[in-house]
This record gives C-alpha cells, structure tokens and sequence, in this order.
C-alpha cells in the first residue's frame, strides 16, 4: 500500500520535472539580482539598528512609505521585459535599442511623478501620527529617499532592458558592486569614520543615494561603452521616441505597477499602523519586514519565470504544458516556502539581534516569527497565479483582485485584530497571512478560468475552417 502510494506520487510529479529545471534556469539569475535590490536596504537597517533604536524606527517609517513608489516603479519596468524579449526574439536589435531609449523617457516621467506625488507626504508627515521623538531624523532621511527615486528608475530601465536580452549577468554585478559600495559607505558616515561625522541614519540615506546614482551611471557607461551593446546603441541613438512604444510599454507598465505598489502598500499602511504603537512595535515591523522581503524577491524570480513559461506555451496554443508550467511554479514556489520558513522558525531567537541591540525589539520580532511563516504559503501562492495571469496577458483583473485582497481584506482585518481585538503588533500582522492567502486563492480561480476560456476559443478557431 505505501509503495504504490509513492509510486502515485512519483508519477504527478515526474510530468513536471522538465518544468521544474526550466523554471530553476530561466529564474536563478533573477532571483540573484532581485536579492541585490533589497540587500542595499537590509545593510542600512542592520548598520543603522546598531547605531540607535531610534534611528532604526526612523528608518522604518521611511522605507516603508517608500517602498510603495520603488516597488511600483520596479513592476512598471517589468513592462519593458516582453517587448524588449519579443524583438530580441526576432533579432531586431534595432528595435530593441528603439525601446530602451523610449523606456528611458518613459520611466523617467515616471520617476518624476512619483518624486512629485512623495513630496505631498513630506508635507503631511506631521499629520501622520509617527512619535515626536522621530521626526527630526525622518525629514532628512525622506528627503535623501526621495531624491534617489529618479535614479532607480533610470537604473530600471536598463535592468530590464538586459533581462530582456537574456544578459542577466550585467545587471546582477552592477548590483553587487553598488551593495559593496553601500555597506562601505554606511559603515563610514553611520558611524563616523576617518574624520567624518557619526550620521546615524542620514549617513545611512546618503550612502543609499551614491550608491544609486553610480548604478544607473556604471549602466550607462557600460551600455556606451561596452562591444556588446555596440548592436543596441545603434538603434538607441538613430531612433526617434514615438508614441506607439510609449503606448506599449505604458499598457503594460501600469497594471503590473499598480499589481506590486498595492501589495507592497498593505505592508506600508500598516506600517503606518505600527507607528501609533511606538518606537518599539514600529523597529520590530522593520526588522520582520527586511527579513521577509528577501523571501518576496526569491518568489517574485520564480514568478518572472513563470510568466515567460506560460507565455510562451500560450503563443504555441499548448494549454497542457501551459497549465503544467504554471502549477511547476508553484510547486518551486511552495518548497521555497518551506525553506524559507524553516530557516526563520530555528533562528527565530537570534534574528532580531542582527538589527538591534534593544531586548524588548528582540523579544518582539521573536513572537511574530510565527505569524511570518504563517502567510508565507499565501504569498507564494499569489505571487505564483499573479505572474501566470501576467503569462496570460489578463493584467487587469490580477490588479483587480490585488484590491480586493489587500485593501478590502487585509487592511480592515488588521486594524480590527490590532485595535478593535486590541491585540496590538501581532493582530496587525494577522491581517497579512488572511489577505495574501485568500488573494493567493482568488488568483489561481481566476487564472483556472480565463485559461479554459482561451482554450475554448482556440478550439474553436483551429476547428473553423474558411468556406
């Protein structure tokens, strides 16, 4: 009996094992350079953490107010990806330089207006309900965030732009190098080293902003100057900007923008949250949130993946491995969950001591370990069925959906968990593995049913012959 249960299982899954090395290729040089984007902030919350719990509170107000726009802006330029993947395809490289130079324009009005619409929430900060005791370093440490936001942008674009040419190497080191670079610039300004002030967190935002200005700079040069790219300058420098490329990368810029600044806005409204509860519970938040953004990004490589799998089998009217590749995804997704999960329950003790010195913050990010791991099968299995939609092209309704989930459900359950049950922190937390999970659900029903829609309609077209 338990052999031929095996042998059961071992049958499902071995349909899937082509599946799984495509996945595991296509998305580990994204996962690596989704990791170097948020080690730069990791290294300032644990440098900063050190140095004073109330510059590590500071901190986490900040980021996660602005976590929001460079989340947003990072799926903006995932629009870039498909097109730039679709020339390349075809090898128009000329066209391809034609689209970097328009994604260039593009994410920089972008930028722009995330910069403009950051600077109406410096003017509210007072009314934001954050301690009094932080303010004075909250402002300067918005104010350098906020100048980096064009820059991030313009980096964006070239990152996706070289995803998309299959050259993932490129940007990754860029990444490692501007890490390198942050961590050496923390530990001088934060600190105070060779004649230089201690800086606390301002040093920690300066050391940010060098470090994202030299990412776009080093890409640029790199693109100019660099026999590689010789074939893609051609078409960037003798191509026009034109409005049918700015439609494009707009159509697809926006839904996916909207999809990741609304995920990210769940963790930031009740971060927000957070902060009426003090010092203390709003340095633990930033702890958790370091910590679990790293799972995040590891999904979200899978989930790119994913998104190029499904596409492809979609253009070659397989819904069979379609649909296998999608639940393959999953499948990644949900071991890395475990994984993941495991290393935060038997470190659980030891991770808040990474960031802060502060045994009431140690204890606290110590209780709400739990409650990461809880949603940790929830995100995995939204981000799993989002990037399947985004393979679908159905954008719209995994925005929709995102919504639901995190405005209608997630939000309100925290508020009354943490201050109607009055179960403070942790009650706001609960609010994130109810929220992601039922949108993880409501994701995978909705992909379920356009793709037997699509499947239907591609019957009947490929049966329908011309009189």
């Amino acid at each position: 009996m338990h052999s031929h249960f095996v042998d059961i299982v071992m049958r499902y899954f071995y349909k899937y094992i082509e599946h799984y090395k495509a996945l595991i290729h296509l998305g580990l040089p994204i996962v690596i350079g989704q990791l170097g984007i948020v080690i730069v902030g990791i290294a300032d919350n644990m440098m900063v953490g050190h140095f004073d719990t109330l510059d590590l509170a500071a901190a986490s107000f900040v980021n996660s107010v602005f976590n929001i726009p460079i989340l947003f802006g990072l799926g903006f330029s995932y629009g870039l990806t498909p097109l730039v993947g679709q020339f390349f395809g075809r090898r128009d490289k000329f066209h391809v330089g034609q689209l970097l130079k328009n994604s260039l324009l593009v994410n920089l009005c972008i930028g722009i207006l995330l910069t403009l619409a950051m600077v109406v929430v410096w003017f509210n900060l007072d009314n934001m309900g954050q301690p009094e005791e932080l303010l004075p370093l909250i402002r300067p440490y918005f104010l350098l965030q906020l100048a980096s936001l064009v820059f991030v942008m313009l980096f964006n674009s070239f990152k996706q732009f070289s995803d998309g040419i299959t050259n993932t190497k490129t940007p990754m080191y860029i990444l490692l190098f501007a890490n390198v670079l942050n961590i050496l610039g923390n530990s001088v300004l934060i600190y105070g080293k060779f004649g230089c002030p201690a800086l606390g967190v301002v040093g920690a935002g300066i050391s940010t902003l060098i470090a994202r200005i030299v990412m776009f700079v080093a890409f640029a040069i790199l693109f100019y100057r660099r026999v590689y790219f010789r074939k893609y300058l051609v078409g960037f420098k003798r191509s026009n900007y034109n409005i049918a490329d700015i439609i494009s990368l707009n159509k697809m810029g926006w839904m996916i923008g909207i999809q990741m600044g609304l995920e990210t806005a769940l963790f930031s409204v009740t971060g927000i949250m957070i902060g009426w509860l003090g010092t203390l519970s709003l340095a633990a938040h930033q702890v958790l949130v370091a910590i679990s953004t790293l799972g995040f990004m590891i999904y979200y490589g899978v989930g790119a993946a994913i998104s190029v799998r499904v596409s492809n089998f979609l253009g070659k009217g397989d819904f069979v491995n379609l649909k296998r590749a999608s639940t393959a995804g999953f499948h990644v997704m949900v071991l890395l969950a475990l994984i993941i999960s495991s290393l935060f329950f038997f470190s659980r003790e030891f991770i808040g001591s990474l960031f802060s010195t502060s045994d009431e913050v140690i204890n606290m990010v110590a209780s709400l370990v739990l409650i990461l791991i809880a949603y940790q099968f929830g995100d995995a299995l939204q981000i799993a069925y989002a990037n399947s939609l985004r393979g679908i092209s159905d954008v719209f309704s995994m925005a929709i959906i995102s919504f639901i989930g995190y405005f209608i459900i997630a939000i309100p359950s925290s508020y009354i968990c943490g201050f109607v049950m009055d179960w403070g922190i942790q009650g706001i937390w609960i609010g994130y593995p109810i929220g992601l999970t039922l949108t993880g659900i409501m994701m995978w029903l909705r992909f379920q049913y356009t793709v037997k829609r699509k499947q239907n309609n591609y019957l009947i077209c490929s049966t329908v012959k011309p009189s």
